[in-house]
């Protein structure tokens, strides 16, 4: 039986392009954006998923060369989930907290529908600055409120209502368990939660794991134990926890 490597031995470069893109050799040498998969699979992965266009190609070409802080941002695999599923719930709200150069939100805004509103929390206008570049040209501007303030703030000043159909998570892990119980209330019947870097990078389960991990588990344990909710794991780039409420 031939293996995933047999069938794809080298991930190839998409019709139409002569050569990869930075971005795209970066990440097949160091596979970065998913060290839990195996290459070959990865390669599989990204070959068979929706294409990227060249405004994400060059969105994340430019994010690549940041140095290391481009692993703050997430896989394009990630983005095109979570654009899946803005449409899968059919969201008309969504919230994300911690957007750094704006592939997350892209994806999302992109999927809304017609009327559909994306909230958008950060502290950086450095960063944010470049993602409102992209969000313009996308044309997705007139959908996205960007919020440049501590997340908490953001959040505690929205009404306490059920209106919140998809949210994602990105941001300190030291907060998660803050930013959780602000939107778990405000969660739309249906509504989904998604929280990004749930393995940080293998070390939830190092001897050593270190105080981010740390604040990790310490998330992965309270939504776990949370009568409210049911609360699935998906290694999926750095992992994405996936929360929604139980039925009544």
């Amino acid at each position: 039986m031939p293996t995933v490597g047999d069938l794809q031995p080298e991930w190839q470069v998409p019709p139409g392009r002569m050569e990869p893109l930075p971005w795209e050799a970066a990440r097949f040498r160091d596979m970065s954006q998913n060290p839990h998969l195996p290459e070959a699979i990865y390669r599989y992965m990204i070959a068979h998923n929706p294409p990227t266009d060249p405004l994400v190609d060059e969105l994340v070409t430019e994010t690549a060369a940041m140095g290391a802080i481009r692993s703050m941002q997430v896989g394009v695999e990630q983005a095109a989930l979570l654009g899946f599923m803005v449409r899968l719930v059919r969201a008309r709200f969504v919230v994300e907290v911690g957007t750094f150069t704006g592939l997350s939100a892209l994806a999302m805004a992109r999927a809304l529908p017609e009327g559909g509103r994306l909230l958008c929390c950060d502290i950086s206008e450095e960063y944010t600055s470049v993602a409102r570049r992209y969000w313009d040209r996308a044309g997705v501007t007139d959908r996205i409120d960007l919020r440049l303030a501590p997340a908490v703030e953001t959040l505690q000043a929205l009404p306490r209502t059920r209106s919140v159909d998809l949210a994602f998570v990105d941001a300190d892990k030291e907060s998660y368990i803050v930013y959780y119980e602000e939107l778990v209330p405000r969660l739309a019947p249906g509504g989904i939660l998604i929280a990004d870097n749930i393995f940080m990078n293998g070390l939830v389960v190092d001897e050593e794991p270190g105080q981010i991990a740390l604040d990790a588990t310490a998330f992965a344990r309270h939504v776990q134990a949370d009568p409210r909710t049911e609360t699935v794991l998906v290694p999926i780039g750095d992992g994405f926890s996936f929360t929604r409420l139980r039925d009544s």
